[in-house]
């Protein structure tokens, strides 16, 4: 397994702004949606540091996201009789639809991400053959 360390570059940014939402942010935009847009992302970039590119993984991250939301509509904390406060607050309390397009939107980023590096990958590709195949061509005429 290889670490990729731009991902751990950007998981911390991106904890590091999420923490600093939670903890300073109080009004009624930037915490519960700017918060839960980049929540799906900060797992991406956690998963990404030790796992290749998928394109289905922002669709994974959704499907758990929306998983933990629906707990909150079923109350599963209560239900469980979890007391533990941080995994109470990872979990969450409050179900809102608002939270599950937050999530989507969030995933929606990093499938344009995804596509963005995608290409450029291509592109670098397609530079460096042509340089190789050009390095030949000299060296042989």
């Amino acid at each position: 397994m290889r670490i990729n360390l731009r991902y751990v570059l950007l998981f911390l940014i991106i904890l590091g702004v999420e923490i600093v939402i939670a903890l300073v942010v109080h009004d009624n935009f930037v915490r519960p949606h700017i918060g839960d847009v980049l929540v799906v992302i900060v797992i991406y970039c956690f998963l990404r540091i030790f796992v290749r590119a998928h394109p289905l993984l922002p669709l994974w991250i959704f499907a758990f996201a929306a998983a933990v939301e629906f707990s909150q509509y079923f109350n599963l904390v209560s239900l469980l009789g979890i007391k533990n406060p941080v995994i109470a607050t990872i979990l969450g309390a409050t179900f809102d639809w608002l939270d599950l397009l937050c999530y989507a939107v969030g995933c929606g980023i990093i499938v344009i991400a995804q596509m963005w590096s995608s290409k450029r990958e291509k592109q670098k590709n397609i530079r460096e053959q042509t340089d190789n195949t050009h390095a030949e061509y000299t060296e042989n005429a």
